[in-house]
């Protein structure tokens, strides 16, 4: 009976597989090579990627009437009627005014219009739902941090 050892199944002296290694570099190989060639130095073959923008949001006003807008930063779009200013407002006044006021903090108690706001989305990549009012000095204060991302309240509007 003539036994012959398959290559796969060869042995090395110490009763190693000695096939185990060559094909180890094989698959390390193509698995290299199938990530060349991903890049193309050619103008019309590069495939643009579509990317979501970090901020998306819609604004919703109410001042007897409702109102509301879409905003996307980077890059600035929407139909908000200020999209440059809005985007420049929320990077820098978000992080101060977006979140609701602590409500062990002291508010005075001014009224300053039945104006409210909604803003929901997508802001530095973090789902949002914010409420805005300016029923007391505290909701004030927020609602103008924003303005122009919310409408300016001029005293006329405040009653």
């Amino acid at each position: 009976m003539n036994h012959q050892r398959s290559s796969l199944n060869a042995r090395g002296p110490r009763g190693r597989l000695t096939v185990a290694l060559p094909l180890t570099a094989v698959a390390a190989v193509a698995v290299l090579a199938a990530g060349c060639g991903a890049e193309s130095s050619g103008a019309g073959s590069v495939t643009a990627q579509e990317t979501t923008p970090a901020t998306d949001l819609t604004i919703a006003v109410t001042d007897g009437d409702t109102t509301t807008w879409t905003l996307t930063c980077d890059p600035v779009g929407g139909d908000h009627p200020d999209a440059d200013a809005a985007c420049a407002t929320l990077d820098k006044s978000g992080d101060q005014a977006v979140p609701a006021a602590s409500t062990d903090q002291m508010c005075t108690q001014i009224f300053g219009g039945e104006q409210t706001a909604t803003i929901t989305g997508t802001w530095k990549g973090k789902a949002i739902d914010a409420s805005f009012s300016r029923e007391n000095g505290c909701e004030i204060a927020r609602w103008d941090l924003l303005t122009p991302l919310l409408p300016k309240v001029t005293g006329s509007q405040a009653s």
